[in-house]
């Protein structure tokens, strides 16, 4: 059975509902938005505080670490006072990681309990060792005696439990069995599904958390493929842990969480951003609503149609590799494209940003401009006929109707090979397309055709005798279904029709939603949108270009459209950070550490650092980082090499000036280049 009910429209999967108190997750009820206590959670006071100013921004359920027994004891008071500042219906959940006692004494005080599976009566100090199935099955009977009585209690008092999985947290046992994958955590929550099954305890909730967001979007699809075939329907709690700050923290997330809730998955979700937290609760709200505009309440059934994407493993789509410009090609094995749109009357001044050195590690290799007249072209024409202005190496024509084919051809001789004809094809009329296609064929120019995938037939045959045409394909305006469709489906379905034609051409992302800009025209708005649209396909290996419309801007565009494809996991531009969002357990101010590294680092193409507060997560979430910024103790940060901590107990006013030392004695540090560059 399919993980989703279908790849190209919304449908939202059915689950159980589960209750914290009086708030419902899943079931009938809205994506509920939810954060997390940064304070100490033994400070009453302080967390009270917090709690209360999530609540007024509208967070629906408060989470609160209890990382020992006296702290998860606090928790009655907390709860208490919480409900006397007017917020009784607000429920609180309690964070475990390491002990079943805290567990415990949490289930008597607040409405939910999470438990990471990785650390809950669970080994993790990176053992090899082989386990035979006599071993495993000991290991399981263990896990069974240790979580039961949580399982009690918890069905006892009415709670309900979050089966949170990370990613860096895994068990010596699943790591040793199934590696530091997807199948892993999948298989780290469900033995702890089946033993609160097994008491008949089904007021469960799901999370499989990774700061990689193609990790994390595999482990949520296999999860719910797995429970299916177990007849289990239990609500997801969705987010991309350590997913950092700033508008790369959103871009993960956003890409994460939005491409599981275009799947028609997720019932609770979290944004973790290494800022107060507050702020992540605008983002997931905006998030929700995306996913609510879009989504359809159905009936459970087989999917419509299936595609050739494996959504449970990555692989980048086949495409044939074409020349865009005489050192700019694009698909193949090369890394997606970046266009922006601009107007003539900014071309100065995007001509001057594209020789900028301040741009070396994120050109803007192509240009969309509008022409609607003779006019407009011979501006073109005089722009690119000069080296000041003659802008990047590729310019895209969208060519008004006024304008025909043959007054084309004077600007196609001039600018060989470094053009791309804009054309929306209407099958009805192949008439247009053949003309341009014999002019672009013979100047080495690119053909960039808007279609849908219902004339992708159509387009196949017309361009049938056209050997050697270098074409792009990006979906036409008009191919944008309404909800519950959507326009990942719609590509989707594009690419589907691309690979039964048996045409490779490259594939042209486009984020040009009027509609969403009119909806939130805020820099966020237009920032969601284009991870939202971008980021699910490219997670699923789909896109060979990208250009981000929604934004005026052109460098601003250029900018958005690269850290897009870095959070995406497919084009890496500057140093990538896993940082994550503290909370009661964090042993240093990881909002100004975190800037303070980035500002030292953040120039550092291709380095992954990941800055975390403490133990809990630190090692392990840094699967695929360089090197790690950990707190110890009290004052005091361990420094790790991938997964090895190599300097212990370093005093954290010598801890920025130690780790630079480290990238450079693995060779990986490079000077900044001077401002003035």
């Amino acid at each position: 059975m399919s993980y989703c009910t279908s790849r190209f429209q919304s449908i939202r999967r059915r689950t159980i509902e589960v209750r914290a108190g009086e708030v419902g997750m899943g079931g009938d009820n809205p994506i509920r938005v939810q954060s997390m206590t940064t304070s100490d959670t033994q400070d009453v006071a302080a967390t009270v505080r917090q709690a209360i100013a999530l609540a007024e921004v509208g967070c629906e359920i408060v989470r609160v670490t209890a990382p020992n027994v006296a702290a998860a004891r606090c928790l009655r008071e907390i709860r208490a006072e919480f409900s006397r500042a007017g917020f009784s219906r607000v429920p609180l959940v309690a964070d475990i990681h390491f002990l079943p006692q805290a567990a415990m004494e949490a289930v008597e005080h607040v409405e939910k309990i999470r438990i990471n599976p990785g650390n809950y009566a669970d080994k993790k100090r990176f053992a090899v060792r082989e386990y035979s199935d006599a071993d495993y099955q000991l290991e399981l009977e263990r896990l069974h005696e240790s979580f039961t009585p949580l399982v009690q209690r918890a069905k006892e008092l009415g709670r309900c439990l979050r089966i949170g999985t990370n990613h860096g947290s895994l068990s010596d046992r699943i790591m040793n069995r199934y590696g530091d994958t997807p199948l892993g955590m999948v298989e780290s929550a469900l033995e702890f599904l089946r033993i609160a099954e097994s008491h008949g305890f089904r007021q469960l909730v799901l999370s499989m958390k990774s700061s990689n967001p193609k990790v994390m979007i595999q482990a949520y699809r296999l999860l719910v493929e797995r429970m299916d075939a177990e007849d289990m329907h239990y609500p997801l709690h969705l987010g991309v842990t350590e997913a950092g700050d700033g508008e790369d923290g959103r871009i993960k997330s956003a890409i994460g969480i939005g491409s599981l809730l275009l799947d028609g998955l997720g019932d609770t979700i979290r944004v973790s951003l290494t800022e107060d937290s507050v702020y992540e609760i605008p983002v997931a709200q905006a998030i929700a609503a995306r996913a609510h505009s879009r989504w359809a309440v159905a009936a459970r059934r087989d999917v419509e149609r299936a595609d050739r994407i494996n959504p449970h493993q990555f692989s980048r789509r086949i495409t044939a590799p074409i020349a865009l410009a005489p050192s700019l090609s694009a698909g193949g094995s090369d890394v997606p494209r970046v266009l922006v749109r601009t107007t003539l009357a900014q071309w100065p001044t995007l001509a001057a940003a594209v020789n900028s050195p301040l741009l070396s590690d994120t050109p803007i290799e192509g240009a969309l401009v509008r022409v609607d007249s003779t006019e407009d072209l011979a501006r073109v024409r005089e722009l690119r006929s000069r080296p000041a202005t003659r802008g990047p190496e590729l310019l895209a024509l969208e060519c008004g109707a006024a304008l025909s084919v043959a007054a084309l051809a004077p600007l196609a001789a001039d600018d060989a090979g470094r053009l791309a004809f804009v054309h929306t094809f209407d099958a009805s009329n192949p008439t247009p397309l053949t003309a341009l296609a014999a002019l672009a064929g013979p100047h080495g120019h690119t053909l960039a055709v808007a279609t849908t995938s219902a004339d992708v037939p159509a387009l196949a045959e017309a361009i049938s005798g056209q050997a050697g045409l270098r074409l792009v394909v990006t979906l036409a305006d008009g191919a944008i279904p309404s909800s519950p469709g959507h326009a990942v489906g719609a590509y989707r379905a594009l690419a589907e029709a691309l690979a039964s034609a048996h045409l490779l051409a490259p594939l042209w992302i486009r984020s040009v939603s009027a509609a969403a800009l009119l909806a939130d025209p805020s820099f966020l708005g237009r920032l969601l949108e284009a991870a939202m649209l971008a980021g699910p396909l490219l997670t699923d290996g789909l896109g060979d270009l990208l250009s981000i419309e929604t934004e005026s801007d052109p460098v601003r565009a250029a900018k958005l459209a690269y850290n897009v494809l870095q959070g995406a996991g497919v084009r890496i531009s500057k140093t990538e950070f896993v940082a994550c969002p503290s909370c009661g357990r964090t042993l240093f101010d990881l909002q100004s550490t975190t800037q303070r590294i980035r500002a030292q680092t953040g120039h550092l193409k291709g380095v992954k650092i990941a800055i975390m507060g403490c133990i809990v997560n630190g090692p392990g979430e840094m699967a695929d980082a360089d090197f790690g910024y950990v707190g110890g103790a009290p004052g005091k940060i361990n420094l790790y090499v991938g997964k090895n901590c190599v300097q212990y107990n370093v005093p954290q006013a010598d801890a920025d000036a130690r780790l630079i030392a480290l990238i450079r004695e693995h060779g990986r540090w490079v000077d900044p280049r001077p401002a003035s560059a």
